[in-house]
Protein backbone atom coordinates (compact mmCIF):
# COMPACT_ATOMS: atom_id res chain seq x y z
CA UNK A 1 0.00 0.00 0.00
CA UNK A 2 1.55 3.55 -1.15
CA UNK A 3 1.20 6.55 0.90
CA UNK A 4 -0.28 9.56 -0.48
CA UNK A 5 -0.72 12.20 2.01
CA UNK A 6 -2.48 15.39 0.77
CA UNK A 7 -1.73 17.55 4.01
CA UNK A 8 0.58 19.67 5.12
CA UNK A 9 1.28 18.46 8.35
CA UNK A 10 1.79 14.79 7.60
CA UNK A 11 4.98 13.60 9.98
CA UNK A 12 6.66 12.15 6.87
CA UNK A 13 6.15 14.28 3.80
CA UNK A 14 3.87 17.20 5.47
CA UNK A 15 3.38 19.95 2.58
CA UNK A 16 5.03 17.86 -0.17
CA UNK A 17 1.73 16.74 -2.33
CA UNK A 18 -0.86 19.37 -0.92
CA UNK A 19 -1.01 20.35 -4.48
CA UNK A 20 -3.25 18.03 -6.05
CA UNK A 21 -1.73 17.25 -9.50
CA UNK A 22 1.42 16.53 -7.31
CA UNK A 23 -0.44 14.23 -4.89
CA UNK A 24 -1.82 12.62 -8.43
CA UNK A 25 1.40 11.99 -10.20
CA UNK A 26 3.27 10.78 -6.71
CA UNK A 27 0.14 8.38 -6.55
CA UNK A 28 1.02 7.41 -10.18
CA UNK A 29 4.84 6.97 -9.34
CA UNK A 30 4.24 4.68 -6.44
CA UNK A 31 1.84 2.53 -9.03
CA UNK A 32 4.74 2.12 -11.35
CA UNK A 33 7.41 1.25 -8.77
CA UNK A 34 5.15 -1.61 -7.92
CA UNK A 35 2.42 -0.71 -5.08
CA UNK A 36 -1.06 -2.71 -5.17
CA UNK A 37 -2.98 -0.06 -3.93
CA UNK A 38 -2.90 3.91 -3.13
CA UNK A 39 -4.32 4.90 0.52
CA UNK A 40 -5.22 8.90 -0.09
CA UNK A 41 -5.27 11.22 3.08
CA UNK A 42 -6.56 14.66 3.50
CA UNK A 43 -6.14 14.78 7.58
CA UNK A 44 -2.43 13.83 9.56
CA UNK A 45 -3.06 11.71 12.63
CA UNK A 46 0.21 12.11 13.42
CA UNK A 47 0.71 12.64 17.69
CA UNK A 48 -0.17 16.22 18.09
CA UNK A 49 -2.31 16.86 14.98
CA UNK A 50 -5.65 18.99 15.19
CA UNK A 51 -8.80 17.71 13.02
CA UNK A 52 -9.35 19.06 10.17
CA UNK A 53 -13.03 20.40 8.70
CA UNK A 54 -14.98 18.30 6.70
CA UNK A 55 -14.94 20.64 3.75
CA UNK A 56 -11.40 21.19 3.56
CA UNK A 57 -10.87 17.00 3.64
CA UNK A 58 -13.30 16.57 1.04
CA UNK A 59 -11.65 19.03 -0.99
CA UNK A 60 -8.02 17.80 -0.80
CA UNK A 61 -8.96 14.44 -1.23
CA UNK A 62 -11.32 13.97 -3.87
CA UNK A 63 -9.65 15.55 -7.02
CA UNK A 64 -6.91 13.44 -6.03
CA UNK A 65 -8.93 10.00 -5.47
CA UNK A 66 -10.72 10.57 -8.35
CA UNK A 67 -7.94 11.16 -10.80
CA UNK A 68 -6.36 7.87 -9.52
CA UNK A 69 -9.12 5.28 -9.27
CA UNK A 70 -9.34 6.40 -12.96
CA UNK A 71 -5.20 6.41 -13.81
CA UNK A 72 -3.79 4.56 -11.37
CA UNK A 73 -5.06 0.83 -12.17
CA UNK A 74 -4.78 -0.25 -8.92
CA UNK A 75 -7.69 -0.09 -5.92
CA UNK A 76 -8.13 3.51 -4.01
CA UNK A 77 -8.23 3.96 -0.29
CA UNK A 78 -9.52 6.61 1.83
CA UNK A 79 -7.79 7.32 4.88
CA UNK A 80 -10.41 9.05 6.95
CA UNK A 81 -12.69 9.30 10.20
CA UNK A 82 -15.30 11.65 8.70
CA UNK A 83 -18.35 8.76 6.65
CA UNK A 84 -19.27 11.68 4.46
CA UNK A 85 -15.89 12.38 3.69
CA UNK A 86 -15.62 8.67 2.82
CA UNK A 87 -18.79 8.65 1.05
CA UNK A 88 -18.30 11.03 -1.35
CA UNK A 89 -14.46 9.32 -2.28
CA UNK A 90 -16.29 6.17 -2.46
CA UNK A 91 -18.56 8.09 -4.91
CA UNK A 92 -15.70 9.01 -7.15
CA UNK A 93 -13.92 5.43 -7.07
CA UNK A 94 -12.37 4.86 -4.67
CA UNK A 95 -12.76 1.17 -2.87
CA UNK A 96 -11.95 1.00 0.69
CA UNK A 97 -12.24 2.90 3.65
CA UNK A 98 -9.17 2.96 5.85
CA UNK A 99 -10.76 3.77 9.39
CA UNK A 100 -8.17 5.22 11.97
CA UNK A 101 -10.75 5.13 14.43
CA UNK A 102 -12.16 2.16 13.14
CA UNK A 103 -15.54 3.52 12.53
CA UNK A 104 -16.38 4.83 16.10
CA UNK A 105 -15.70 8.75 15.08
CA UNK A 106 -18.84 8.95 13.23
CA UNK A 107 -21.88 6.84 13.83
CA UNK A 108 -22.46 6.88 10.05
CA UNK A 109 -19.15 5.27 9.04
CA UNK A 110 -19.76 1.44 8.66
CA UNK A 111 -23.66 1.95 7.59
CA UNK A 112 -21.80 4.13 4.88
CA UNK A 113 -18.99 1.72 4.00
CA UNK A 114 -21.73 -1.26 4.08
CA UNK A 115 -24.02 0.40 1.53
CA UNK A 116 -21.23 1.30 -1.12
CA UNK A 117 -20.52 -2.46 -0.91
CA UNK A 118 -16.53 -1.12 -0.04
CA UNK A 119 -13.46 -2.28 1.94
CA UNK A 120 -13.05 -1.51 5.40
CA UNK A 121 -9.78 -1.46 7.37
CA UNK A 122 -10.34 -1.18 11.41
CA UNK A 123 -7.42 0.29 13.09
CA UNK A 124 -6.65 0.65 16.67
CA UNK A 125 -5.80 3.82 18.49
CA UNK A 126 -5.63 4.62 21.91
CA UNK A 127 -6.98 8.25 22.28
CA UNK A 128 -7.35 10.93 19.60
CA UNK A 129 -3.87 12.32 17.59
CA UNK A 130 -3.23 15.18 20.01
CA UNK A 131 -3.58 13.21 23.12
CA UNK A 132 -2.56 9.74 22.03
CA UNK A 133 1.02 9.70 23.01
CA UNK A 134 1.19 10.70 26.55
CA UNK A 135 1.66 8.06 28.59
CA UNK A 136 0.11 5.16 26.97
CA UNK A 137 -1.02 2.61 29.07
CA UNK A 138 -2.01 -1.45 28.67
CA UNK A 139 -2.79 -4.11 30.34
CA UNK A 140 -1.58 -5.99 27.70
CA UNK A 141 -1.17 -4.44 24.21
CA UNK A 142 -1.26 -7.58 22.56
CA UNK A 143 -4.73 -8.40 24.84
CA UNK A 144 -6.32 -5.16 24.63
CA UNK A 145 -5.15 -4.40 21.09
CA UNK A 146 -6.75 -7.84 19.49
CA UNK A 147 -10.41 -7.14 21.87
CA UNK A 148 -10.78 -4.19 20.45
CA UNK A 149 -10.09 -4.73 17.05
CA UNK A 150 -12.66 -8.19 17.24
CA UNK A 151 -15.12 -5.85 18.80
CA UNK A 152 -14.93 -3.68 15.61
CA UNK A 153 -14.96 -5.89 13.42
CA UNK A 154 -17.74 -7.41 14.92
CA UNK A 155 -19.51 -4.23 14.57
CA UNK A 156 -18.58 -3.86 10.86
CA UNK A 157 -19.70 -7.46 10.16
CA UNK A 158 -23.21 -6.14 11.74
CA UNK A 159 -24.13 -2.94 10.05
CA UNK A 160 -23.61 -5.37 6.79
CA UNK A 161 -20.05 -5.39 5.98
CA UNK A 162 -18.96 -8.52 3.82
CA UNK A 163 -16.74 -10.52 5.86
CA UNK A 164 -14.07 -11.06 3.07
CA UNK A 165 -14.14 -7.07 2.50
CA UNK A 166 -12.54 -6.32 6.14
CA UNK A 167 -8.97 -5.92 7.45
CA UNK A 168 -7.45 -5.28 10.81
CA UNK A 169 -4.48 -2.68 11.24
CA UNK A 170 -2.68 -3.00 15.03
CA UNK A 171 -2.11 0.72 14.62
CA UNK A 172 1.51 0.88 15.29
CA UNK A 173 2.65 4.36 16.89
CA UNK A 174 -1.18 5.42 17.47
CA UNK A 175 -1.54 5.68 21.28
CA UNK A 176 1.77 2.98 22.01
CA UNK A 177 5.62 3.16 23.51
CA UNK A 178 8.16 1.85 21.53
CA UNK A 179 7.87 -1.19 23.85
CA UNK A 180 4.70 -1.46 23.03
CA UNK A 181 5.07 -1.51 19.33
CA UNK A 182 7.87 -3.78 19.45
CA UNK A 183 5.78 -6.20 21.49
CA UNK A 184 3.14 -5.89 18.84
CA UNK A 185 5.49 -6.70 16.12
CA UNK A 186 7.08 -9.53 17.87
CA UNK A 187 3.92 -11.31 18.72
CA UNK A 188 1.97 -10.47 15.08
CA UNK A 189 1.25 -13.76 14.20
CA UNK A 190 -0.83 -14.38 17.21
CA UNK A 191 -2.64 -11.00 16.48
CA UNK A 192 -3.00 -12.28 12.85
CA UNK A 193 -4.48 -15.36 14.18
CA UNK A 194 -6.54 -14.06 16.27
CA UNK A 195 -8.51 -11.75 14.40
CA UNK A 196 -9.07 -13.90 11.52
CA UNK A 197 -8.92 -11.33 8.53
CA UNK A 198 -6.34 -10.05 6.56
CA UNK A 199 -4.03 -8.13 8.82
CA UNK A 200 -2.13 -4.65 7.43
CA UNK A 201 0.70 -3.08 8.93
CA UNK A 202 1.64 0.59 9.23
CA UNK A 203 5.67 1.00 10.67
CA UNK A 204 6.78 3.25 7.48
CA UNK A 205 9.15 5.88 9.10
CA UNK A 206 7.51 5.63 12.37
CA UNK A 207 9.22 7.19 15.44
CA UNK A 208 9.76 3.70 17.09
CA UNK A 209 12.15 3.55 14.24
CA UNK A 210 14.12 6.58 14.93
CA UNK A 211 14.35 6.13 18.33
CA UNK A 212 16.11 2.61 17.89
CA UNK A 213 18.54 3.55 14.57
CA UNK A 214 19.23 6.94 15.73
CA UNK A 215 17.43 8.82 12.52
CA UNK A 216 15.63 11.81 13.78
CA UNK A 217 14.43 12.90 10.38
CA UNK A 218 11.40 10.57 9.16
CA UNK A 219 12.96 10.55 5.40
CA UNK A 220 16.06 8.66 7.04
CA UNK A 221 14.15 5.80 8.35
CA UNK A 222 13.18 3.70 5.13
CA UNK A 223 16.06 1.15 5.84
CA UNK A 224 14.78 0.76 9.35
CA UNK A 225 11.61 0.62 8.05
CA UNK A 226 12.32 -2.39 5.49
CA UNK A 227 12.99 -4.32 8.47
CA UNK A 228 9.96 -4.00 9.79
CA UNK A 229 8.40 -4.90 6.47
CA UNK A 230 9.70 -7.97 6.12
CA UNK A 231 9.19 -8.91 9.65
CA UNK A 232 5.58 -8.20 9.27
CA UNK A 233 5.34 -10.35 6.24
CA UNK A 234 7.04 -13.02 7.52
CA UNK A 235 4.83 -12.91 10.69
CA UNK A 236 1.36 -12.73 8.81
CA UNK A 237 0.58 -9.33 7.39
CA UNK A 238 -1.27 -9.32 4.36
CA UNK A 239 -0.81 -5.89 3.20
CA UNK A 240 2.06 -3.49 4.77
CA UNK A 241 1.55 0.29 3.90
CA UNK A 242 4.53 2.55 3.08
CA UNK A 243 5.83 5.80 1.82
CA UNK A 244 8.63 4.42 -0.22
CA UNK A 245 7.57 1.95 -1.86
CA UNK A 246 10.32 0.57 -4.50
CA UNK A 247 12.75 -0.76 -1.93
CA UNK A 248 9.41 -2.27 -0.20
CA UNK A 249 8.47 -4.25 -3.08
CA UNK A 250 11.98 -5.11 -3.99
CA UNK A 251 12.78 -6.58 -0.66
CA UNK A 252 9.59 -8.79 -0.73
CA UNK A 253 10.32 -9.59 -4.09
CA UNK A 254 13.45 -11.11 -3.30
CA UNK A 255 12.52 -12.20 -0.47
CA UNK A 256 9.89 -14.58 -2.13
CA UNK A 257 12.63 -15.53 -4.70
CA UNK A 258 14.72 -17.30 -1.34
CA UNK A 259 11.48 -18.50 -0.13
CA UNK A 260 10.86 -20.50 -3.02
CA UNK A 261 13.93 -21.88 -3.05
CA UNK A 262 13.97 -22.99 0.44
CA UNK A 263 11.10 -24.91 -0.05
CA UNK A 264 12.25 -26.52 -3.21
CA UNK A 265 15.34 -27.51 -1.05
CA UNK A 266 13.08 -28.91 1.61
CA UNK A 267 10.84 -30.36 -0.79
Amino acid sequence: MGVVNVTPDSFSDGGEFLDPDRAIAHGLELVAEGADLLDVGGESTRPGALNVAEEEERARVLPVVAALAARAGVPVSIDTTKAAVAADALGVGASVVNAVSAGRGDPAMLATVARAGAGFVAMHRQGEPRTMQRDPQYRDVLTDVGDFLIERLDAARAAGIHRDALCADPGIGFGKTVGHNLTLLARLRELADRVDVPLLVGTSRKTFIGWITDTPEPADRDDGTLATVMWAIDHGAAVVRVHAVRPAVDTVRLWNEMRQVDAKAVA
